[in-house]
């Protein structure tokens, strides 16, 4: 018997904690936390120890399937399925044209760098209009405010954890997510440090969460951020509080930011926050004059009805109390690749480049949302979705109104899933095509370094060949290309690419002259970005080799370099803009939504410590004891609806209904519900099929009016309902 222990890291979200894989004669075995991993220090969440069992697990798809007339799925060749794949999208562009292809991509294409890589290549050769990301579900809201303030969509501040005296997260509990758009390994230990040293954490949420019950806790009404922020800045403003210094210095518009909140006093907005006018005023003040504070927000925040603006005011509140690119304050990480400044000087991807053909939606970094996938496959006319690969992504499960998605793949003439599961989307496909795990691909995390408040990055071999037939994404979707004659950056927007590389070859010794793959790609961008080697011109930087050098990884900088915030605004001047039509458009007519006592209540999301969207819901350790799908539900409301704890209750909404089991919890402010997302499976995974609970995007809807203008979020949270006793 063969015994290795490989470092690697996890790939499952965002924090990247360090593991060590023990692999015996080819098989995983184990997963254990990194003590030498210079962040994670030994430290891993029970999600990314018990990918071992996704891993090893029997359900996993580890062959080519293809859906027979019967309607069940049998395993091919890789030749045939491709071949056929190809014979099919080449009859579909001939009478359609490539208008008629699309893909939608999951949130873990995020943490494979030649999945991008591959899909963007795919997508800027071919011309394909039709693509569509989780980031609707998620965070395009957060690039688009970016790109209304900044002028770059990709760069986003974080917190500087380390230095700041006061931490305002609204919709973030990062003692269960670990960190979303914020890098941070062993980050229940940086906000306990913050209180440690005198400073403070104050927690914006409907719910008490983990990190709630650890900290301050403000129970905003669901949906009710804009208002809060709104607010907290027209005491600013009004108080004499904002840093005068910072605004001359670093924006354009206060003026008329100034007189767009103005009509927001707390006493005027209290019905929409349900928070008292003398809080939010202690709040505004202690803010604007603590030494140094950071604000941020995250999913909770991503998902209303006004989820761009509030991600542009929670900027808007760091920048006028003069905590923007501050030690301290928000900050802007230093990006592994150039990722802005290659978006700007060759035009790869921006904002509102195209438009969806069903609501003229503006494209977010390539991609439209996709709460209006299932309308482009059933609207007749040119332009119609008729062929739709997936990728790493089950959206029948995350996007609003599965039900009606579930339909509308029924009318492809062509589907294609690239997966390692049989799940409640891809079992509708034509073909399944089975993509390694993590743990069988080299990797970099290129877009995760700027999030950190400790720069840093890892590279990482494959620690086990694939099982079975499973191969790489990138690969994969290479084949696809190459059959209907389309060669990733060859053409189109990507063809710079191609050019510097051929030009590389020619100076570079030793660079490869084959077919570019995502490694040399790889290795390109990062000796050519910000921390590069330059291809030996600077001393110390870094390149793949470098990286291979060090399998624990490697920090860049002790921490946030400040002072950088002309180096990010690429808007003519070089500084922040805080009045944007589109924003100071939605502040003068920002209204709460009306009453109905038909849906008196309204349902949030929640995230669980064991649960990672739709896709660990298959894992034995992760299912162990009491786990459930469960509504939380405070005490008052359930009384009010007859409905006793561990009852079956029905939740509706005007768009939808399900039923789960009740969980009574002071955690809960008055009038709101949570219900976490990602269960009620109908796929080729067993243990997630009996595990029960429902869709609780069932309830949501995919009504143009409540797809979020700017940006295409999807409408997930503050969404009204009511509960109802199940006999």
């Amino acid at each position: 018997m063969t015994t290795r222990e490989l470092p690697t890291f996890c790939r499952i979200c965002e924090p990247l904690c360090g593991l060590i894989a023990t692999v015996e004669d080819g098989k995983l075995v184990r997963l254990r936390a990194d003590k030498d991993h210079p962040l994670s220090r030994g430290n891993a969440c029970p999600k990314g120890i018990a990918f071992t069992e996704i891993q090893n697990d029997p359900d996993r798809v580890l062959y080519p399937l293809r859906r027979t007339a019967s309607g069940e799925f049998e395993r091919v060749s890789w030749d045939t399925a491709l071949d056929e794949i190809g014979e099919r999208l080449r009859g579909l562009i001939d009478e359609h044209g490539i208008d008629s292809l699309g893909w939608y991509f999951g949130n873990p294409s995020s943490f494979s760098y030649s999945h991008t890589l591959w899909m963007v290549g795919f997508q800027l050769a071919a011309g394909l209009k039709h693509v569509y990301s989780a980031g609707s579900q998620d965070i395009n809201n957060r690039f688009v405010a970016s790109e209304l303030l900044y002028g770059s969509l990709t760069r986003v501040p974080v917190p500087d954890l380390d230095r700041t005296d006061f931490l305002l997260m609204l919709g973030a509990n990062p003692l269960v997510s670990h960190g979303s758009v914020l890098s941070a390994p062993r980050i229940r230990e940086k906000l306990t440090a913050i209180t440690k040293r005198g400073g403070r954490v104050v927690v914006v949420d409907p719910r008490k969460t983990e990190t709630a019950k650890l900290f301050e806790h403000i129970g905003v009404r669901p949906d009710g951020d804009a208002w809060l922020l709104a607010s907290l800045l027209q005491v600013i403003f009004d108080e004499g509080l904002e840093d005068d210094g910072a605004l001359r210095r670093q924006a354009t518009g206060v003026r008329e930011l100034r007189d767009a909140v103005r009509r927001f006093t707390p006493e005027c907005t209290a019905e929409a926050t349900g928070l008292e006018p003398d809080r939010v005023r202690a709040l505004a003040r202690d803010l604007a004059r603590a030494e140094s504070a950071a604000v941020y927000g995250r999913t909770g925040t991503c998902l209303g009805r006004h989820a761009t603006l509030v991600a542009f005011l929670i900027d808007a509140l760091s920048l006028v109390t003069g905590n923007l690119d501050k030690p301290g304050g928000s900050v802007f990480g230093k990006e592994l690749v150039a990722v802005s400044e290659l978006s700007a000087g060759l035009g790869f991807v921006g904002y509102g480049k195209n438009h969806s053909r069903i609501g003229g939606f503006p494209d977010v970094l390539g991609t439209f949302p996709a709460a209006i996938m299932a309308k482009e496959i059933t609207t007749p006319g040119p332009g119609r979705l008729r062929a739709l690969f997936t990728s790493a992504g089950n959206p029948v499960s995350s996007v609003p109104n599965g039900r009606e998605l579930a339909a509308a793949l029924t009318e492809l003439d062509l589907f294609v899933s690239i997966d390692i599961y049989v799940n409640d989307t891809n079992r509708a496909a034509d073909y399944i095509l089975p993509a390694t795990t993590f743990l069988e691909r080299d990797d970099i995390p290129l877009p995760f370094t700027a999030f950190s408040p400790t720069p840093y990055t890892q590279y990482t071999e494959r620690v086990v060949e694939a099982y079975g037939e499973a191969r790489e994404e990138w690969r994969i979707i290479d084949a696809i290309a190459t059959r209907i004659g389309v060669q990733p950056f060859a053409v189109g927007p990507a063809r710079p690419v191609g050019r510097l590389l051929s030009a590389l070859r020619r100076r570079v010794p030793g660079l490869a002259a084959a077919r570019p793959t995502p490694a040399l790609l790889a290795d390109l961008a990062l000796r050519t970005g910000p921390y590069g080697d330059r291809f030996g011109l600077r001393r110390g930087g870094l390149s793949l080799r470098k990286l291979r050098r060090h399998p624990h990884g490697v920090v860049l900088a002790d921490g946030i370099t400040t002072g950088v915030l002309r180096d990010v605004v690429r808007h003519k001047g070089g500084r922040v803009r805080l009045d944007p039509d589109e924003i100071i458009v939605e502040l003068r007519t920002l209204a709460a939504r009306p009453s109905d006592p038909t849906y008196p209540l309204r349902v949030i999301g929640l995230r669980e410590l064991k649960s990672h969207n739709s896709w660990m819901h298959n894992v034995e350790p992760l299912m162990r004891g009491d786990r459930e799908h469960a509504a939380r539900i405070n005490p008052k409301d359930a009384a009010v609806a007859g409905i006793s704890d561990g009852d079956r209750c029905r939740v509706t909404s005007a768009h939808g209904s399900i039923e789960v089991i009740a969980r009574l919890t002071e955690d809960m402010t008055v009038g709101t519900v949570a219900i976490p997302h990602g269960w009620g499976h109908d796929g080729g995974w067993q243990r997630a099929n009996a595990a029960g609970g429902a869709n609780v995007n069932d309830l949501m809807s995919t009504d143009l009016a409540d797809v979020e203008r700017l940006a295409g979020m999807s409408n997930l949270n503050g969404v009204p309902i009511r509960l109802d006793p199940v006999a």
